[in-house]
C-alpha cells in the first residue's frame, strides 16, 4: 500500500462542506466552464447556485434521505444538482441518459426515486416526453402520483415547463435562501449515503451501489493527489457526468483541489474537446480509449495548441501501446495515467503514477491508491495466490460501497464478512507491485468504456414474441474493444430475422447495448446441465466474422 504524502483534509466532511470550503479558499478561480455555452462560473458563483437550488428543493418538500434522480446530458445544472442534493442530506441517483423507457422505469423503481430532474431534449433523447409516456397521470395536491411508480412525487424540467404538474429548474432555483438549509447541512454526516450509481457489479442484473460521502471524497482526494492536482489545474471532462468517471474523478476531484472543471459539450465530441483544451489551456484530459482515438483522428487535430496538457486518466477498456504513445507525443500529455476500478469501489482501485515509465502505464493498471488494500485469490477456494499467478482481484478500504440498495443478498455475495469486495476480474501482481488485469471472471462486455451486462439484454430480448432463447456474448472489436453479439433461437413455427431484433431494440434500450452481430440459429450449444456454452459462441463469432482477439489488458 502506497503511503500518502498529504493528509486527506476531506475525511470527515460531506460533499456540501467540501464545496463550501473550496469556494471559501478559491472564490474567484474558475470552477465550472462550458465553452460551447459561453458559461464560466467561479467557485463562489457555483457555491451560490448550489445554495439557491438546495433551498428550492427544501421549499418543494424534498427531505433528507430522499432519492433525487437526474437524467440529463452533461449540462451545468447536472453539477449544481449533484452538489445541492448532497448539501441537504438527500441522495443523488444517477440515471444514464442513453436509457430508454424500459430501462428508465426499472431504474426509478429500483432506486425509489421520489424527485426526478429531466434534461432538455438532445438529439433522439427527449427526456420529458419519455417520462410523460411512462407516467401520464395528472398531479394530486401539487404532487405527482403514478400507479407505475408510486414513490415518484416531483418532476423538475431543465427546459421550459412542459405542462401542469412539472416544476421548472429556474423556478426551483429562484428565491431566497432558507434558514433550514444550514440546519440540513449540519445534520448531514460523512457516513451517510450520498449517491446511488447503477451497476451489475460482479453478477446479475443492474443493482444500485450505495456510495457514502466518505467513499467518493477519499477516492477523489487520492486520485487527485496521484495526478498532482492543484488549483492551477484545468481538467477537461468529456466523459459523462452520470458515470463515476465524470462525477467522482471529474467534478469531485476538481472540487477537492480547487481545479477547474471544463466540460466541452453535452456529449462526447472530438472537435469540441480539442477546442476546449486549446482555448481553456487544460492541463488534464479524461477519456476511454475510443475517445482518445477520436480526438487523434480528428482532421483538424494538428491545428489545435494542446501544449498545456500535462496529465489525465485513460480508463474503461484496453489501452494499447500505440495509443498511449500517440497521446504522449501528439498531445504532449507525458504524465497520462491508466486507472482501474469499478463503481462499487467509488471507483478507482489502482492507478499508475505520473512518473511511471510508459511500459508500466501500458502493461499494468498501476498500484492501489492509499487506504485501499488489494489481494488476489483463487476464485474457487478463496486462498491467496502467489505473486505472478492470476487470481480474482478483491479490494478492501475506504472506497468499498455501503452495499446494494434494497438487495442484501447481492451485497452479501459481493462483500465478505471481512469487508473484501469481489471485483470479478482476474489479475496478476508483478514483481514491481503493479497489477495487470488479465481477464474477467464473468461475461461483462465493455464497449468503449460502457458496461453491457448480458443478463439484462437477454432478459429484454426474451420479451420479443418470437424469441425462444437468446445468449449475449462479447466479441472483439478494433474500435470499441468489445461489442455485443446476440445468438437467438426462434419459437417453433415462426420466422425471425436479425433486422426484426434490431428494430425491437431501437429506442427501447441504450444504443450501445443493441447487438452489432445478430445470429438466428436453430439451437444454442449447451452443457449437460443445460448451461449455454458462451465460449463456444464467442469462438464461432470470431471465426465467422474474421475478428482478431481482444487485447489482454483491460481497465474499468
Amino acid at each position: 500500500m502506497t503511503a500518502s504524502t498529504t493528509a486527506p483534509w476531506v475525511d470527515g466532511l460531506t460533499v456540501g462542506e467540501v464545496i463550501r470550503t473550496t469556494a471559501g479558499a478559491y472564490p474567484d478561480r474558475d470552477a465550472l466552464v462550458f465553452p460551447a455555452l459561453g458559461l464560466r462560473w467561479s467557485w463562489s458563483e457555483l457555491d451560490r447556485r448550489i445554495d439557491a437550488f438546495a433551498s428550492g428543493l427544501i421549499r418543494e418538500g424534498v427531505e433528507a434521505g430522499e432519492h433525487v434522480g437526474i437524467w440529463s446530458m452533461n449540462v451545468p445544472e447536472w453539477v449544481v444538482a449533484q452538489f445541492a442534493v448532497g448539501r441537504i442530506g438527500s441522495v443523488l441517483v444517477n440515471v444514464n441518459p442513453a436509457y430508454r423507457i424500459h430501462e428508465l422505469e426499472e431504474t426509478l423503481h429500483q432506486a425509489d426515486v421520489a424527485t426526478l430532474i429531466a434534461g432538455a431534449p438532445f438529439k433522439t433523447s427527449n427526456f420529458v416526453e419519455m417520462i410523460e409516456t411512462l407516467v401520464p397521470e395528472a398531479t394530486v395536491g401539487g404532487e405527482w402520483r403514478s400507479a407505475r411508480l408510486p414513490r415518484l412525487r416531483r418532476l423538475i424540467a431543465l427546459a421550459d415547463r412542459p405542462r401542469q404538474g412539472w416544476l421548472n429548474w429556474n423556478e426551483v432555483e429562484r428565491g431566497d435562501l432558507l434558514p433550514e438549509l444550514g440546519r440540513r447541512e449540519r445534520l448531514a454526516k460523512f457516513t451517510d449515503i450520498y449517491n446511488i450509481q447503477f451497476t451489475s457489479g460482479t453478477t446479475g442484473l443492474p443493482k444500485g451501489a450505495m456510495l457514502t460521502h466518505r467513499n467518493v471524497l477519499l477516492n477523489a482526494f487520492y486520485v487527485g493527489e496521484r495526478l498532482r492536482y492543484t488549483p492551477e489545474d484545468r481538467v477537461c471532462v468529456p466523459v459523462p457526468f452520470y458515470h463515476c468517471f465524470g462525477c467522482v474523478l471529474g467534478t469531485l476531484a476538481c472540487a477537492v483541489y480547487g481545479s477547474a472543471i471544463v466540460a466541452p459539450a453535452p456529449t462526447f465530441d472530438p472537435g469540441a474537446t480539442l477546442s476546449a483544451i486549446a482555448v481553456e489551456r487544460c492541463t488534464s484530459l479524461y477519456g476511454v480509449p475510443t475517445m482518445f482515438v477520436g480526438e487523434l483522428d480528428h482532421p483538424d487535430c494538428s491545428t489545435f495548441d494542446l501544449s498545456s496538457l500535462r496529465t489525465g486518466i485513460m480508463s474503461g477498456s484496453p489501452c494499447p501501446l500505440p495509443l498511449i504513445n500517440a497521446v504522449m507525443n501528439v498531445f504532449g500529455a507525458e504524465q497520462m495515467t491508466i486507472g482501474y476500478g469499478l463503481t462499487e469501489a467509488s471507483p478507482i482501485i489502482t492507478l499508475t503514477a505520473v512518473t511511471d515509465p510508459v511500459e508500466v502505464r501500458v502493461g499494468t493498471v498501476g498500484r492501489p491508491i492509499p487506504g485501499v488494500e488489494v489481494r488476489l485469490v483463487d476464485p474457487l477456494t478463496g486462498a491467496d495466490v502467489p505473486r505472478g499467478e492470476a487470481g480474482e482481484l478483491r479490494v478492501r478500504g475506504h472506497g468499498v460501497m455501503a452495499g446494494y440498495y434494497r438487495n442484501p443478498e447481492a451485497t452479501r455475495l459481493a462483500i465478505d464478512s471481512d469487508g473484501w469486495l469481489s471485483t470479478g476480474d482476474l489479475a496478476r501482481e508483478r514483481d514491481d507491485g503493479n497489477y495487470r488485469i488479465v481477464g474477467r471472471r464473468k461475461d461483462l462486455i465493455i464497449r468503449g468504456g460502457e458496461n453491457i451486462y448480458p443478463p439484462e439484454v437477454e432478459e429484454f430480448l426474451h420479451h420479443h414474441p418470437k424469441v425462444a432463447e437468446v445468449a449475449i456474448v462479447g466479441l472483439p472489436d478494433p474500435k470499441y474493444g468489445e461489442v455485443c453479439s446476440a445468438w437467438v433461437v426462434a419459437k417453433p413455427g415462426v420466422v425471425l430475422s436479425a433486422d426484426e431484433i434490431r428494430e425491437y431494440c431501437r429506442g427501447q434500450i441504450a444504443h450501445f447495448k443493441i447487438p452489432q452481430y445478430i445470429e438466428v440459429v436453430d439451437v444454442l450449444p449447451k452443457t449437460v446441465t443445460g448451461k449455454v456454452r458462451k465460449h463456444v459462441l464467442r469462438d464461432q463469432g470470431i471465426a465467422q466474422h474474421s475478428l482478431g482477439d481482444a487485447a489482454s489488458v483491460s481497465t474499468a
